[in-house]
């Protein structure tokens, strides 16, 4: 059995996972702004004693962690969503934890999982994204993840799809994942209908169901799903994937926005190489895909 951890730039969640990719236990906590002051403190801290109580339960080979952002064997060289940079996360966590500890970039991971066990299982090339508080990416080539020699590359999120456009936490404009985000959806929805900032994701998800058909939550759908649809457009492009799969909290939302998204990209003018149907799997596996993935690297 395997520990994996899912660090994203809005929560933390543990799990023990076995040889099968099941889940056997997991908690999991939210990372709020104001956290973000003593974010390494907050990560070490959740991360060891959720690890700690595990280990109390289970017999555990190694653990495994996703991270969005760059990363070497060792160290978050640079995470923008979380604020960090040149974090040597395994070396500090070491320091308590006596077992393998294995870092990875978080859409690589969720990709690998989904490739064993999900969403892109059937398909030898494929592309992955996470659309969470950022946009992450992979590209699966032959079965197989393209890997880059010095970073994990493959950054989808921060291709510029408008001139000038809205500042990314990378000090670039206009990038995909400030347009294309789970983050920067729920925030306008909150924004457009007055909501609490602090409304559960789950109350959100309900509230989105609930008002879809009103004009206004109906135009951020819109822009929302056009914006996607031409980030996505231009990856199709570029790697001509048989399918596509999209996880990370864009799961929740798939139903309302996925075929949204599938009929822009096919009735617009987007794509260089028609296509009469495309085919775009949110993830079987998830929010957790990742984690899980972490015990696949």
């Amino acid at each position: 059995m395997k520990i994996g951890i899912d660090l994203g730039g809005s929560h933390i969640s543990v799990g023990a996972i076995d040889e099968n990719g099941k889940i056997l236990t997991q908690e999991d906590i939210q990372i709020l702004e104001e956290d973000k002051r003593n974010i390494k403190d907050i990560i070490e801290n959740y991360i060891l004693t959720s690890v700690k109580k595990i280990i109390e339960f289970h017999k555990v080979e190694s653990i495994g962690i996703a991270i969005p952002g760059t990363v070497n064997e060792r160290k978050i060289i640079k995470a923008v969503n979380l604020g960090l940079e040149n974090y040597d996360i395994v070396g500090r966590l070491s320091k308590e934890i006596n077992l393998p500890i294995k870092i990875k970039n978080d859409a690589k991971c969720a990709a690998i999982a989904e490739s064993t066990y999900g969403a892109i299982k059937e398909y030898e090339n494929s592309l992955f994204l996470t659309l969470g508080t950022g946009i992450g990416g992979a590209v699966v080539f032959n079965h197989k993840l393209l890997d880059p020699k010095k970073v994990p590359g493959f950054e989808f999120g921060h291709m510029i799809i408008t001139k000038n456009g809205r500042l990314c936490n990378c000090g670039k404009r206009g990038c995909f994942e400030r347009y294309g985000s789970m983050k920067v959806f729920k925030q306008e929805v909150i924004n457009e209908l007055n909501l609490d900032e602090k409304i559960s994701g789950e109350e959100l998800l309900k509230k989105v169901e609930k008002e879809q058909q009103d004009p206004a939550v109906e135009n951020i759908i819109d822009e929302f799903t056009e914006n996607l649809s031409i980030g996505i457009s231009n990856l199709i492009n570029i790697f001509e994937p048989e399918a596509i799969g999209i996880g990370g909290s864009f799961t929740y939302y798939a139903d309302i926005l996925l075929p949204k998204i599938k009929s822009k990209i096919l009735d617009g003018n987007l794509l260089f190489n028609k296509r009469e149907d495309i085919i775009i799997n949110a993830a079987t596996l998830g929010n957790n895909a990742g984690m899980i993935g972490t015990t696949l690297v």
